[in-house]
């Protein structure tokens, strides 16, 4: 019997652990889209660092986004900007007030203070081509350009997929506040074959 308290007891402390650690220090999450192609593919399994403070540049995060992100045609905060793009066009600088209950997976382009702007889905960060070796091209199409800069505000970040020509993003909805931030993804651990660390 007291053997039997014993496992009971151990298990308990095991399953306690285990929720503590997903619930405030490493989370799984599955890709749901396309959207970060070739990074990340549809399916693919991935922890998140939830200590890991505010993300930099070129970190793949786990956020909630904006309500605006809801919609089949995403709003942004400020019904002048976002929308379908053009060389003249401004990205969404504005999210919608409220915070979608949706979980997305984006890389961050853009930290509070920058200056971004869009130009045939590649970043210019502060005036200057971002040089990133990851993203699909999306080519001359309106919703790859957005030419005209628009500035991050103080504790937002500016979110991008991979796939640029396949992503709903911060250039239609607006950047994310700090927190609605969940955490860094950092290691992917299925499928076997693309095992390893983000």
């Amino acid at each position: 019997m007291k053997g039997l308290i014993e496992l009971v007891i151990t298990v308990a402390i095991a399953v306690a652990l285990a929720l503590l650690i997903q619930a405030f220090i490493v989370k799984p999450y599955r890709i749901p889209s396309p959207s970060m192609v070739p990074t990340l593919d549809i399916g693919q399994r991935v922890l998140t660092n939830r200590l890991a403070g505010n993300p930099s540049v070129g970190d793949i995060e786990v956020f909630h986004p904006p309500h605006g992100a809801d919609f089949d045609n995403p709003v942004c905060g400020d019904p002048n900007q976002g929308g379908q793009g053009g060389p003249n066009a401004e990205a969404c600088d504005k999210p919608t007030p409220q915070e979608s209950s949706q979980t997305f997976i984006k890389r961050v382009v853009g930290v509070p203070g920058d200056t971004i702007k869009i130009v045939n889905g590649m970043v210019y960060r502060n005036g200057v081509l971002e040089k990133e070796s990851f993203p699909i091209q999306c080519g001359d199409t309106p919703s790859c350009n957005f030419g005209k800069p628009i500035k991050i505000p103080p504790g937002y970040y500016f979110m991008m997929g991979d796939n640029r020509g396949a992503s709903d993003d911060s250039r239609f909805w607006g950047p994310v506040p700090s927190k609605w931030l969940i955490g860094t993804a950092f290691f992917t651990y299925w499928p076997p074959d693309r095992i390893g660390f983000l």
